[in-house]
């Protein structure tokens, strides 16, 4: 597939699991599992019932499965940020909210809130980078911090769906 050729729903249902799957899977950061099962549910109606089937997917997964989707996340302005070793979509979510440009000094508070919020959840910060710049970001640090390790568990998912939305958006036609 071409690097901005986008595909047709009718395209995607009409593809090998495995293709589909490598095309899809893309979708959730280093976790392909969630195409492969939702991708059992073919074919999809529309771009609502595919981004759903997705999403209900990770629902239904063990709490295991669904912290390893969070942790498969990286961090914002983080040691693969800064070796230029994300994957292109990340890199590119991250340069939309303004990361790549920042101060020596912003960069540690980035580096500070996201072990402070490690250390407490025992995870990476997640949040949709391409609806937020770096202000809301940080702003969301601080917010986020005061929450339960449940409610943290439960807005990193919701966040995690806004990506894979986006991304999904980015990979097919209509």
């Amino acid at each position: 597939m071409a690097e901005n050729k986008k595909i047709s729903l009718a395209e995607l249902n009409a593809l090998p699991p495995k293709e589909f799957v490598r095309i899809v899977g893309q979708v959730f950061e280093h976790s392909p599992w969630i195409a492969e099962i939702a991708g059992e549910q073919r074919p999809f109606a529309d771009f609502e019932n595919l981004q759903r089937a997705l999403c209900e997917t990770v629902k239904n997964s063990s709490e295991e499965k669904q912290l390893a989707l969070i942790r498969a996340h990286p961090d914002l302005v983080g040691k693969l940020a800064l070796a230029d070793q994300l994957t292109r979509e990340s890199t590119n979510e991250q340069a939309s909210a303004g990361l790549t440009q920042l101060t020596p000094g912003e960069v540690a508070l980035f580096q500070n809130q996201n072990a402070a919020y490690k250390n407490k959840f025992g995870f990476p910060f997640v949040i949709c980078a391409r609806l937020n710049k770096k202000d809301a970001i940080l702003k969301g640090f601080e917010r986020r911090l005061k929450n339960s390790p449940a409610q943290e568990i439960k807005t990193a998912l919701e966040e995690i769906f806004k990506i894979a939305e986006l991304r999904l958006r980015d990979l097919t036609q209509g």
